[in-house]
């Protein structure tokens, strides 16, 4: 079949709008490997807009909660039993809508670190993001993120070792070259070809143009090519050829909604087998200054669904998986005349996984009585949200990097929230 060079030209421009919209930048991808199939996997599921933790998981007992919200508020009878808390007198209890997370916690795959976040004392959303995904909490203009400077470490051998479930890779990936991001379906990371009928022959040609030279753009390109001729070769079709929609495992009950949906694309992604190893996926609309009673139940039963789901449907992947789900920073223990609560310091932390220290929260629980707060109105940091994600890169990632992927951090100690090898820091 001829192809005349208007139509090349037009199937190329929407080949390079579908690399664009995948954002696959100057990647280069890694070599498909076996090896890569048998290495841990870690999602991580950013709360955008700061999530009211002490509503989450609520210290229904503390006495001085209960006087700073008299609507805002968990009640001992309304929320969900906590066992194995780190402090017995808050009397913390899940959310009433996080039956899901219960689930996953009293099934020991769940921790909590409470009083978690960053040290810095930000209030600032967009700086206490940047200061968090950099992992740099002094230096927001760090030009890579955490997770870029650990999957440098790590080399990945996958075809496709990084993956952004949304429209934009977030700046813990920032400047990385093995990230992808993929915000609709996964069958959709592929050429559009204009017309389609020439799919073949146009993919033929793009990787003759590659072929002719060495440079790090040729090299992309070819694997660009690659990978989404692996993607596509490896998704079910029908007997007419068509890629059939995902199916979740039989136990899998994901909801309607954009996290379920960003979830179900990591899954499907790992269960491909092309050596993804991390992923990561926004979901916003924590930023509850009012009708925080309205807004916050919605929030906290999609994400409870969303994340027992997730896991119910990679049940053979448990023993590689790891999930964090984290947040810029809490809300204020006081609760505002609008019905709902303003930006605050200290937030939680929790971490899923077959290889979790689950079933208990970990860490210290600094207290709301007014001379323990963070300038007498916040939860208190206790815990360095990288002393967490450390613990994970050494025992779940093999890289004791920490120098690199967190550098000026100098405090740590593990909290046993992982199993897992303790790697000589470097």
């Amino acid at each position: 079949m001829k192809l005349t060079r208007r139509e090349f030209m037009v199937g190329c421009s929407a080949a390079i709008a579908a690399m664009a919209g995948g954002r696959i930048g100057n990647l280069v991808f890694a070599q498909d490997s076996a090896a890569a199939a048998q290495r841990d996997i870690l999602v991580v599921v950013f709360l955008r807009g700061g999530c009211d933790s002490l509503n989450l998981i609520a210290p229904t007992s503390d006495v001085n909660y209960v006087a700073a919200r008299s609507s805002l508020r968990v009640t001992e009878t309304e929320g969900l039993d906590l066992k194995n808390p780190v402090q017995a007198t808050a009397g913390f209890k899940f959310h009433p809508a996080a039956g899901g997370l219960k689930e996953l916690y009293d099934g020991n795959a769940l921790a909590i670190i409470h009083a978690c976040g960053l040290t810095n004392g930000t209030r600032s959303h967009f700086d206490a993001m940047d200061y968090i995904e950099r992992g740099t909490p002094d230096n927001k203009n760090t030009p890579t993120g955490w997770i870029t400077r650990m999957l440098t470490r790590m080399a990945p051998e996958g075809l496709i070792p990084a993956f952004a479930s949304g429209s934009s890779v977030p700046d813990s990936l920032l400047n990385s070259t093995y990230a992808i991001a993929v915000g609709q379906n996964v069958q959709d990371f592929a050429l559009r070809n204009s017309p389609s009928r020439y799919a073949e022959r146009q993919t033929q040609i793009l990787k003759q143009l590659y072929q002719q030279g060495d440079l790090p753009l040729h090299q992309s390109g070819l694997a660009t090519l690659e990978a989404i001729e692996t993607v596509q070769n490896k998704l079910p079709r029908d007997s007419e050829g068509k890629v059939i929609d995902y199916e979740p495992e039989p136990d899998a009950e994901y909801t309607e909604g954009g996290l379920s949906d960003a979830l179900r694309r990591i899954a499907q992604i790992i269960k491909l087998d092309i050596g993804l190893q991390v992923a990561t996926v926004d979901f916003g609309g924590w930023d509850t200054h009012d009708s925080q009673d309205r807004v916050f139940p919605d929030r906290v039963e999609e994400l409870s669904r969303s994340l027992n789901a997730f896991y119910d449907d990679l049940a053979a992947h448990h023993g590689r998986l790891t999930v964090v789900v984290m947040s810029e920073f809490g809300r204020r223990l006081k609760e505002n005349r609008n019905g709902g609560t303003d930006h605050g310091h200290g937030g939680l932390l929790m971490v899923l996984g077959g290889n979790v220290q689950g079933g208990r929260m970990h860490g210290t629980w600094p207290g709301l009585a007014n001379e323990q707060l963070d300038r007498g109105v916040d939860l208190t940091v206790a815990t360095d949200f990288r002393t967490v994600l450390s613990e994970i890169a050494i025992r779940r990632m093999a890289t004791p990097y920490l120098s690199e992927i967190f550098p000026g951090f100098n405090n740590y100690q593990p909290l046993e929230v992982v199993t897992g090898t303790d790697l000589p820091i470097e």
